[in-house]
């Protein structure tokens, strides 16, 4: 996989709450073509020149433009891009979304969107930094620093919110939306409302996507089989197949044999993060 080189960077303390993940992305080839798992939101910088475009699973096709936001997906996408390719991107925690972005996420699912338009014309001013700029820490370092000025700083009430979804859904495979009402305070209306506004999709959604992508996971390294996975939350054997191929593009016989290059890196890289990031993130 010498042609595609994809490197993590976990975010300071202070800046966990509202980014998942910093990484650079680049693909030594004159086309890249390949398949992005079901995730939270995008904020990228593509600092290599051509044009770009992603295939969302609602079968709308979008530019991806120098600076852009994806919003939170709903299941696997295509995306194509002129090579060679090289991007810095991070992926939004739900307080980032509102504190970058401030808007309904549900409004932006399976969406892409032009940065200058959050951001202004003045954010092409951090692209050309990061291109600059020789190292993928001295580049990720731009981006943490232009995200550490546009958030609104502070404990916000999304975080705290954030952070029992993430518990709910890290807490069982198959979690509950009563035991998600009962540990908010807050009526199923105003959870499934307020899920929507952060995440883009309501719980039921979230719990779906997320057992999904950790039975991916869990296949792909071979520590679980399906046998071992049916009894977790599926119904039968075509419902697992059904929900893994929704949210990663691959059905699980790929995902064991034949899994994309962006799979393989993706999973086997979050993977090796774990106690390091939030499992939500490391195992999914």
């Amino acid at each position: 996989m010498a042609d595609i080189q994809l490197d993590y960077v976990v975010p300071d303390a202070d800046l966990q709450p509202f980014v998942t993940l910093f990484y650079h992305f680049k693909a030594d080839l004159p086309r890249f073509d390949d398949v992005e798992r079901a995730d939270h939101a995008q904020l990228r910088f593509r600092l290599s020149r051509g044009d770009g475009s992603y295939h969302f699973p609602d079968g709308t096709v979008q530019p991806a433009p120098e600076v852009h936001v994806v919003g939170p997906t709903s299941g696997a996408m295509r995306t194509c891009a002129d090579g060679p390719v090289e991007v810095i991107g991070m992926g939004l925690q739900p307080a980032g979304w509102a504190a970058l972005l401030g808007i309904d996420a549900s409004a932006m699912l399976n969406r892409a969107i032009d940065g200058e338009l959050f951001f202004g014309t003045a954010v092409r001013h951090v692209s050309d930094r990061m291109r600059a700029a020789q190292t993928t820490a001295e580049k990720v370092a731009i981006a943490a620093a232009f995200v550490q000025c546009s958030i609104a700083g502070g404990e916000t009430d999304a975080v705290t919110f954030a952070r029992g979804i993430d518990a709910w859904l890290a807490g069982s495979p198959s979690p509950d939306i009563e035991d998600l009402v009962c540990a908010t305070g807050l009526s199923r209306r105003q959870v499934e409302r307020r899920c929507n506004a952060l995440y883009g999709a309501p719980p039921k959604l979230l719990a779906r996507k997320y057992r999904a992508l950790r039975a991916a996971v869990a296949l792909a390294n071979g520590s679980a089989t399906l046998d071992q996975l049916l009894e977790v939350g599926f119904y039968d054997q075509s419902h697992l197949i059904r929900e893994v191929k929704q949210f990663t593009g691959l059905t699980p016989g790929q995902l064991r044999t034949e899994p994309n290059q962006l799979a393989q890196l993706t999973m086997a890289q979050r993977l090796a993060l774990g106690g390091r990031v939030h499992p939500i993130i490391s195992d999914t």
